[in-house]
């Protein structure tokens, strides 16, 4: 009969040695030295991958350009002096703070509305397909997205779509007098006569620069205005190009269309006294009291089309690329809280509604402090992300604005391997990423051990 102490010993985890003591074993019966041994050669990768370049970029960010002679801390001063790279540092700082609480907001307000409509799980599939695609293949869609030209780019078609529906647009933008006519520019891109209009003598306003294209539909071809003898002003406004050549110049010829819509204003001591607008064939009529004024045509005519938002300019290029980064890791949030949120429980919710609460003090006062540790470990996990963010930064600025959208990851790519590379300073970069993930990670640790404490 086994005794008492042997009995404990065995559900102590030890067993009997040949010389005396005893062998420890883990609670699955595992000898230290097997463990040791299964556990090696992912020791080994680990050294070989992160733990021997971590110190070895440590070790080379206080060398010099060529890696001969020790630079100190001049590396890392260059960090904090040069403007490109203060540059990246303080679009890290946008992107952190922005980005992941930008994506968590997102999340959570999909997590939470999608629990109240019937077509939720196929909204949430919508928004979590962009994870699907790699980083690569979001800068590219989202490089044709913001293209300036609306006719190629989504966000400007949109945008010039909604500016046009509220502005008119200028019918001519690209038009402009005759060499040797009358006309001449004026203020502020118009075009007014040299002398002033009298009745009786119809006006010619005869205009080039109109692509076919572009005329306005329904233009006919021009037509000779009649002198009336009532004291109005009469002429017409067309463009004086024939197709295949010929013609006269600053006369209406057969074929040539007229400028349907143009503005016509009678300006006298700078004040309009009448306004017209050219009919189908180009003719226009005004008031017998534009007798003795200058004829011009407004700005308005001739004003460029409206081009859109430069959505990669200097100023937009770093906004735009969060938005684009938004569109990839909103989902990601989404799913991650709406696990949450399904555990979260429901007694706690109806309590509070029958206390009183309305439906923005529940989800205000119950339901964000219940998803608390949920939202943080969303808001850490993008954190990290973003903190190495480089792919879409990289495939989404344009060149011209590159230093404009520079991050440190990027920054460390050119400073490492670009025309002008300085392997000094990629590594003072790399060392000064790793110390800003530290203390997320740090945070992340204790909030877990935390967490496993409960």
């Amino acid at each position: 009969m086994p005794s008492p102490d042997s009995s404990a010993g065995k559900a102590a985890g030890t067993v009997p040695a040949a010389a005396g003591g005893a062998v420890r074993r883990s609670v699955t019966g595992t000898r230290g030295l097997a463990a040791a041994g299964f556990l090696l050669p992912a020791l080994v990768l680990l050294g070989a991958l992160v733990v021997y370049p971590i110190g070895y970029s440590l070790y080379r960010s206080f060398l010099d350009r060529s890696g001969d002679a020790f630079a100190g801390l001049g590396n890392y001063v260059e960090i904090f002096t040069d403007d490109t790279i203060l540059t990246a540092v303080r679009n890290n700082a946008i992107w952190v703070v922005v980005a992941p609480t930008a994506a968590t907001a997102l999340g959570l307000m999909f997590a939470v509305l999608t629990e109240r409509v019937r077509w939720g799980t196929a909204f949430k599939l919508v928004v979590f397909m962009p994870m699907a695609i790699s980083m690569l293949a979001a800068g590219i869609i989202f490089r044709l997205v913001y293209e300036q030209d609306p006719e190629r780019g989504v966000a400007n078609a949109v945008w010039v779509g909604v500016h046009d529906t509220f502005t008119e647009s200028a019918t001519f933008p690209k038009a402009r007098p005759r060499p040797g006519h009358e006309l001449k520019p004026a203020a502020g891109g118009a075009f007014v006569t040299e002398r002033p209009v009298r009745a009786g003598s119809p006006v010619e306003l005869p205009l080039v620069g109109v692509p076919a294209d572009g005329m306005p539909s329904g233009a006919r071809p021009a037509k000779q205005a009649p002198a009336p003898d009532d004291g109005r002003i009469t002429g017409t406004a067309w463009l004086d190009f024939t197709r295949g050549g010929g013609g006269t110049v600053n006369a209406v010829d057969a074929g040539e269309p007229g400028l349907k819509g143009i503005v016509i204003e009678a300006v006298d001591d700078g004040r309009v006294v009448a306004t017209t607008t050219a009919a189908a064939d180009g003719t226009f009529s005004l008031p017998k009291e534009a007798d003795g004024s200058f004829l011009r045509l407004p700005a308005s005519n001739f004003r460029a089309p409206y081009n859109g938002v430069d959505w990669l300019g200097p100023s937009l290029v770093t906004p735009a690329i969060i938005g684009s980064y938004l569109w990839m890791w909103a989902g990601f949030a989404m799913v991650l809280i709406a696990a949450g949120l399904a555990a979260v429980p429901r007694e706690l919710l109806e309590a509070a509604r029958v206390d009183g609460a309305n439906e923005w003090q529940v989800f205000r006062r119950v339901t964000v402090p219940l998803l608390a540790p949920v939202l943080a470990v969303v808001l850490v996990t993008l954190m990290i992300n973003v903190l190495k963010i480089f792919d879409l930064v990289f495939i989404i600025a344009p060149g011209s604005a590159q230093d404009d959208a520079n991050v440190l990851a990027l920054q460390l790519y050119r400073s490492s391997f670009g025309t002008d590379a300085h392997l000094g300073v990629g590594s003072a970069i790399a060392v000064l990423l790793l110390l800003l993930v530290i203390p997320v990670m740090a945070f992340n640790i204790r909030r877990i051990r935390r967490e496993t404490r409960r």
